[in-house]
């Protein structure tokens, strides 16, 4: 495909992104994207409101950060900018530094543009989805790397083994996570799109599930000419999107083909995609990870993921069959695969003490909870016994309210709940709404703790040996799940029959 084939993303002539300026630099997409035009030899500067890891990460890369917004920030690296980037959905349009560079004729572009212009000389390959976009991503990027490729990447969360998020490759592919909450992954033009789930959410943006649905639709259009469309065939939305292209209902590009994955009985609900990867035979093991035995294109060959989970299942064999649409020798991915060691706040294990578990886990969509506490469920089971223990801090007033019956089914699934205060981000309190819609309607035993510092020493009294504890949210929740740790082994330290016990 030449270049005059592709679409614009930010239409005229192309930006300078020689000199960028980057207003919440420290946000997973955003910090990745400075890592990217670091990499390729821009002077990148940024501001965020509070200090995090990827700020000190990025200062020792040679970005120069801010602490606070303030219209000064502009000239942080010497000189204006030639470009400012934001994040428009996490960034107020009325923040200093935005405005003054409006008022100074700076171009002001969303990550998304920037993003796409990154990736406009490379074979693409974008993993999408209401969930398991980051884990998938992730695990296509190890795949490809162990397949002999080196990909550039652009990724929502940091790998476990590299500590990065991003990465300029030699090779000719990029892969990246394709963020439907805003609709700005309209702005990329894949050549392998991958669909791993489609459910409404964000219906803040959104308004009605209709107009969610309709953003895939619109997705699947951006895909170039000749490209493939995966979707999973035991999602329900993605199948659906997936006949929907199939059939000629959605307007693609010429020669764009449809493939899906998923389990035999996947494939058999939805004979309107041709069945690109099938599963087979998902185990999982004591140890926490999964084993099942999957045919991509005729070939079956056994599949271990380290990190359990069905979910995580089918999100490698998305990784796999999204890597060999890609060219990538088949058997070099799924090794890949089997050295995968998770991305942050993915299921990720914070330590075991006095035979209790603590693990972190992104979650906040009741699909995404019942997914982990499932994986959770199967661990322990694996191994002979034990409960499972939720601190869940729920994400956003309107999400809260739409799900609260849904949150509620899925966190009994839990032998034991902590909930917490909701984590209202960007939106502002909702008067008489709290976490206590989600605990009225369950029937699990529930623990309502608004005050967060309280939070370890509850979990603390009521675990006991052979104990998984799962934080989950995509709030402040992430910060207890070391203090439940030292919890926990403070109390193993106050019961004699229990020292000596942890292993972190």
């Amino acid at each position: 495909m030449t270049d005059s084939d592709r679409p614009s993303s930010t239409g005229g002539d192309a930006p300078d992104l020689s000199r960028v300026h980057m207003v919440g630099i420290g946000g997973a997409g955003m910090s990745g994207i400075a890592r990217l035009l670091l990499d390729r030899g821009a002077t990148v500067s940024g501001s965020d409101m509070k200090e995090s890891r990827s700020i000190l990460a990025l200062r020792a890369a040679g970005a120069v950060v801010a602490e606070g917004h303030r219209a000064g920030n502009l000239t942080l690296a010497g000189a204006e900018p030639t470009v400012v980037v934001t994040s428009f959905a996490a960034i107020p349009q009325d923040n200093p530094e935005l405005v003054a560079a409006r008022a100074a004729g700076i171009p002001v572009l969303r990550r998304s543009d920037v993003l796409a212009l990154l990736m406009e000389d490379r074979r693409a390959l974008l993993l999408a989805g209401t969930h398991g976009k980051t884990s998938t991503t992730s695990m296509a990027v190890v795949a490809l790397q162990a397949a002999g490729e080196d990909p550039s990447f652009a990724i929502g969360g940091q790998l476990n083994r590299s500590g990065t998020n991003a990465h300029s490759g030699t090779g000719d592919v990029f892969v990246a996570e394709a963020d439907e909450s805003d609709g700005s992954f309209l702005s990329y033009s894949p050549d392998v799109a991958v669909v791993t789930t489609l459910e409404p959410d964000h219906l803040d943006h959104f308004g009605t599930e209709e107009a969610y649905r309709r953003v895939f639709r619109d997705f699947a259009g951006r895909i170039r000419p000749g490209g493939t469309l995966v979707v999973c065939l035991d999602d329900d939305g993605a199948a659906a999107l997936g006949e929907a292209v199939a059939a000629g209902e959605v307007p693609v590009a010429d020669g764009v083909t449809v493939s899906g994955y998923g389990t035999a009985d996947g494939a058999r609900r939805h004979p309107g995609v041709p069945a690109g990867a099938v599963v087979d035979r998902i185990v999982t093991d004591p140890a926490g990870g999964s084993g099942a035995v999957v045919t991509v294109d005729g070939r079956t060959l056994d599949l271990r993921v380290r990190i359990p989970g069905a979910h995580m299942v089918l999100n490698a064999v998305a990784a796999v069959l999204g890597g060999h649409l890609m060219g990538a020798d088949l058997e070099g991915l799924v090794s890949g695969i089997d050295t995968f060691d998770g991305v942050r706040r993915r299921f990720e294990h914070h330590g075991t003490v006095a035979g209790v578990e603590v693990y972190d886990d992104y979650a906040h969509h009741p699909t995404e909870v019942t997914a982990v506490l499932s994986a959770a469920r199967d661990r322990v089971t694996a191994r002979g016994g034990g409960r499972v223990l939720a601190v869940f801090q729920p994400h956003l007033y309107s999400r809260t309210t739409t799900f609260a019956a849904e949150f509620a089914h899925a966190l009994d699934l839990a032998d034991d709940v902590v909930l917490l205060d909701i984590f209202g981000a960007r939106e502002v309190p909702v008067e008489g709404v709290d976490s206590r819609v989600i605990a009225d309607r369950m029937h699990t035993p529930v623990t309502y703790v608004p005050e967060f510092t309280a939070v370890p020493g509850v979990v603390a009294g009521r675990v006991r040996p052979g104990d998984i504890v799962l934080t989950l949210g995509a709030g402040t929740v992430t910060m207890l799940a070391d203090e439940i740790v030292h919890a926990v082994a403070a109390d193993a330290a106050d019961s004699p029959e229990e020292a000596g016990r942890g292993d972190r």
